[in-house]
């Protein structure tokens, strides 16, 4: 039987505040066990949390950016379940009053595009983290992480494949980063996503039994996951079986998903609102002046890169996909006017530096300043092209101005014409069959004459020059 895939999205972001949700701790990630807790995150008898109005402000900025609509009366919840890394016993939430409903996000797939609803955006505490020590039989509690403000950011079931899956999740990740209210690391738990797949027959009305994906870390993790729960799903049916509404975790080195706990529903956690904090009123102008203030984000940047730049599409797709790397073309634009070669070396020999270094452009050795003064040497004539490409990363690794680098290797480019006629009339000395081609009509024959003279010259002669006075020589 053919059947019809229908996916849907839970991500939590870890928003960038400098505290948590309802307390003064800490959120930076990595610091010793336990060391960044207070009674009001472990869950103390008698302590009152208190509202952290930058979450809220991440939070509403981040709805306005996914076209949602803010609620300005908000109230909290209490999600009651019980883990070891849940001190309180409850999570704080929100259930019936959302920050934001009914948003959406478009997409690319394969050329086309598709618009992803979001059907709720909410803020909550996160919990603690389980450590299980391998061979020891135990298991510890870190609680630095209990009270870290997230997102929860849900999608209508509009998802029907793994590509268009990780579309959703890496064009949500560039809005929250170019918002600067989440980092995205998905290897430190600051944007973790949760699919939600069910099949049904095609042409059936209603859906399957959804079953959610947990324990991803990685784009790759989640198309491989995904493509994995489809093909057992399809097996499952096809052999007449029943699927169950359950949490499966995706187990990395067996390449396929396992069940954690059948699939709790929303009366299970037995929501009310939180006794202790009062309802959140948003006011109408604040949310105002939070719209006005958004920056540019990376489709508007993406249309306005093609429009003002001339760059092609798949250029300014690279370009703006982060915000960092946008910020970085656009620097060097303003210093050398020449968007298409500028992208040209962004995306090439900037790119494969940073991805082996595995840093943000941002971060670069290699300011636009940097790469602005390569580029100038190539047009002054001091250096050729291949010479510039080839010294970049020691350029990068260095942090030497890449005249210094030049001048140290003795890579200065030959532009006098005494010299080079020298070694010209040395080249064609040694080649009188290929200067008789040349003149019996065989254009073809320069290009070998060409590279005859720029390794005489050590790669060091102007091709452009040596051209020109190569055809002089010819008559």
């Amino acid at each position: 039987m053919a059947y019809e895939v229908v996916i849907g999205v839970e991500v939590h972001a870890q928003l960038r505040t400098q505290s948590k949700l309802f307390c003064a701790c800490g959120t930076m990630f990595g610091l010793t066990a336990n060391s960044q807790t207070c009674p009001v995150c472990l869950g103390m008898p008698g302590t009152l949390p208190v509202i952290n109005e930058k979450a809220v402000e991440m939070a509403v900025r981040a709805g306005l950016a996914l076209n949602g609509t803010i609620g300005m009366h908000n109230r909290f919840a209490r999600k009651n379940y019980f883990y070891p890394d849940l001190p309180k016993g409850y999570q704080i939430s929100q259930y019936e009053s959302p920050i934001c409903e009914q948003g959406w996000i478009d997409i690319t797939v394969a050329g086309s595009q598709k618009r992803v609803r979001i059907t709720r955006a909410h803020l909550e505490e996160d919990a603690g983290k389980n450590l299980h020590e391998a061979g020891s039989g135990m298991s510890l509690v870190d609680l630095n992480r209990a009270g870290t403000p997230l997102l929860e950011i849900v999608t209508e079931p509009d998802l029907s494949s793994s590509e268009e899956v990780v579309a959703y999740l890496k064009s949500l990740r560039d809005l929250l980063m170019y918002l600067d209210v989440c980092d995205g690391n998905m290897e430190e738990g600051s944007f973790r996503c949760e699919p939600n797949l069910s099949l049904r027959p095609v042409g059936q009305a209603a859906f399957g039994t959804k079953v959610e994906l947990k324990n991803i870390n990685s784009f790759k993790f989640v198309k491989d996951a995904v493509d994995y729960e489809i093909k057992r799903q399809t097996k499952v049916l096809n052999e007449g079986g029943k699927i169950y509404q359950e949490t499966r975790l995706w187990n990395l080195d067996r390449g396929e998903t396992a069940v954690m706990r059948s699939k709790e529903e929303a009366h299970d956690y037995r929501y009310f609102p939180d006794p202790d904090l009062v309802p959140l009123e948003i006011s109408a102008e604040w949310i105002e002046q939070l719209r006005q203030a958004l920056p540019e984000l990376a489709s508007t940047k993406q249309q306005r890169f093609i429009t003002e730049y001339e760059v092609p599409e798949y250029d300014a797709g690279i370009l703006t996909s982060s915000k960092a790397l946008s910020l970085y073309f656009e620097a060097c634009v303003g210093l050398y006017p020449h968007p298409k070669t500028v992208s040209n070396w962004v995306m090439g020999e900037l790119l494969r530096e940073l991805n082996h270094s595995g840093i943000s452009a941002d971060a670069s050795p290699v300011t636009p300043e940097r790469l602005v003064e390569l580029l100038m040497l190539v047009d002054q004539g001091m250096i050729s092209l291949k010479v510039a490409r080839e010294i970049f990363p020691d350029v990068y690794a260095s942090g030497k101005a890449p005249a210094q680098i030049v001048q140290e290797k003795g890579l200065t480019q030959v532009s006098d014409e005494g010299a080079l006629v020298t070694i010209i009339q040395e080249v064609l000395g040694k080649n009188p069959s290929q200067v008789a081609q040349f003149k019996e009509g065989k254009q073809q024959v320069l290009g070998f004459l060409v590279g005859q003279v720029m390794k005489a010259s050590g790669g060091k002669a102007n091709p452009g020059k040596v051209n020109e006075l190569l055809k002089k020589a010819l008559g």
